[in-house]
């Protein structure tokens, strides 16, 4: 195995007993760095130092990556043009914090008769914020919903 000084230098290919021998006198512990490499890695370090930045590393990179949600805004074919301009606030303030917004129309009843009325509600939502969002699935029915997914622009 190819070995690695604490201080970062090359002490060249040895045997695992060698290997295990200079980690002794340094007092330090043979870390296996890279078990795929030809031949595998190792180096001579503290291994809880090792493990502590290790984990450390992880945070860092859990802090940086975004949850994306999706929110969920429901109307119905009836929706008035007022509630309609409500709900697109909502939406807006979504957007803002670079959440998708999953619009649905509900139909109850013998309301399922009246789908184009459900596809002009969506389209109307499309049309105010057509400038703002990226159309992630189109209008789709799903059992008595109609069902838009929308993306913020990047």
């Amino acid at each position: 195995m190819r070995v690695i000084g604490a201080d970062g230098s090359q002490l060249g290919i040895m045997s695992l007993q060698d290997a295990l021998d200079a980690a002794r006198e340094e007092g330090l512990d043979l870390v296996e760095v890279a078990p795929n490499a030809d031949p595998p890695v190792c180096k001579i370090m503290d291994y809880g130092k090792f493990r502590y930045q290790q984990s450390k590393r992880s945070q860092e990179a859990k802090k940086k990556q975004t949850v994306i949600q999706v929110k969920e805004v429901k109307l119905r074919p009836k929706t008035d043009d007022h509630d309609i301009q409500t709900k697109l606030r909502h939406i807006r303030r979504f957007l803002a914090q670079k959440d998708k917004a999953k619009v649905t129309v509900i139909f109850r009843g013998r309301e399922i008769a009246f789908k184009d009325r459900g596809e002009m509600v969506l389209q109307k939502v499309l049309d105010e914020l057509k400038d703002e969002v990226v159309v992630e699935m189109p209008p789709k029915m799903e059992g008595r919903n109609l069902v838009m997914i929308l993306a913020p622009k990047s």
